[in-house]
């Protein structure tokens, strides 16, 4: 006799089948989470080390700005350093000057002038006095013009103190100072 098979063998095969499937969808959804995770973790890790480089990078460039800004306090010291030295130069070579321009001024005031008042304002002078005549303030004026201690001079003020022929002239005059020689020998 034949066999006949009855069973329902194609119902069975499909929920076998249907469960492969299923099992199948989850072993791939399950690769897929395991693939997934492992992406995230390496771009959190590639993420994590360039913050690292980040913070170190931070840290060195503010050692190098700390050390720009010493170095920008260390060159305004030494630019005052240097106005300093060049004060202290420009004193030491002006220094025997003023007593140069003192002692060529009793030299160079004639007979017959008087100075009242000699004001120094940085290296202009100013000479208030008074003369017999016109001619003596002239002469004074030559002979400030004539030394090398002195610059040209300028009559500021000339007069008359009264109206007799034997009244005094009183004037001021004003001179610039020669510039130092700067000594080489020194």
């Amino acid at each position: 006799m034949a066999h006949i098979n009855l069973l329902p063998w194609r119902e069975e095969r499909r929920q076998e089948r249907q469960q492969q499937f299923y099992l199948a969808l989850v072993a791939g959804l399950i690769f897929a989470a395991a693939v997934l995770y492992a992406v995230v973790m390496y771009a959190d890790s590639l993420i994590e080390g360039q913050n690292q480089r980040n913070s170190f990078l931070q840290m060195e460039i503010a050692k190098v700005d700390k050390k720009i800004k010493e170095i920008k306090d260390l060159e305004k010291q030494r630019e005052r350093l240097l106005a300093r030295m060049q004060v202290i130069q420009e004193l030491q070579a002006s220094r025997p000057k003023i007593v140069k321009v003192f002692d060529s001024l009793a030299r160079v005031v004639p007979e017959g002038v008087n100075l009242e008042k000699v004001d120094r304002t940085g290296n202009l002078l100013k000479f208030d006095g008074v003369a017999q005549s016109n001619a003596r303030v002239s002469v004074f004026m030559q002979e400030i013009d004539g030394n090398e201690e002195y610059g040209e001079s300028r009559l500021k003020v000339i007069k008359r103190t009264s109206s007799n022929d034997d009244a005094i002239r009183k004037f001021t005059v004003e001179v610039n100072e020669a510039k130092p020689e700067a000594e080489g020998g020194e």
